[in-house]
């Protein structure tokens, strides 16, 4: 079975790489949104993979760092593609939540990524 949860956070970034004149390699601002999906079996007690409340607390920190900052600040995104957020997401989630199988980035309506861990 997989649950997940999902968070808003509005950040800035530009893209450094890409080249001179592409419209991501200026300063901008996205809301992101963040899909955690994580996979278990669900217990014959408390009848779920584990509780929201448990997801909500492991991302919480990152969210503080993540949330309302220029993300080419943060050590780790300094090229802050949605590729690059959800890697960092995972490494940075994965030993708080061991069922974790999914990080979705969604940096649009219409775009994002979907990363499964290496």
């Amino acid at each position: 079975m997989k649950v997940y949860k999902e968070f808003d956070i509005e950040s800035s970034r530009r893209l450094p790489r890409l080249p001179a004149g592409h419209k991501c390699a200026r300063l901008h601002g996205h809301s992101f949104r963040v899909r955690v999906t994580v996979s278990g079996d669900v217990g014959a007690d408390s009848g779920w993979v584990i509780d929201f409340a448990d997801i909500h607390t492991a991302f919480a920190p990152l969210h503080d760092v993540l949330d309302h900052n220029y993300l080419n600040d943060i050590d780790g995104l300094e090229n802050p593609t949605s590729e690059h957020m959800a890697m960092w997401i995972w490494d940075r989630l994965k030993p708080a939540l061991p069922g974790l199988c999914q990080v979705q980035i969604s940096e649009t309506s219409t775009s994002g990524c979907i990363y499964d861990g290496p």
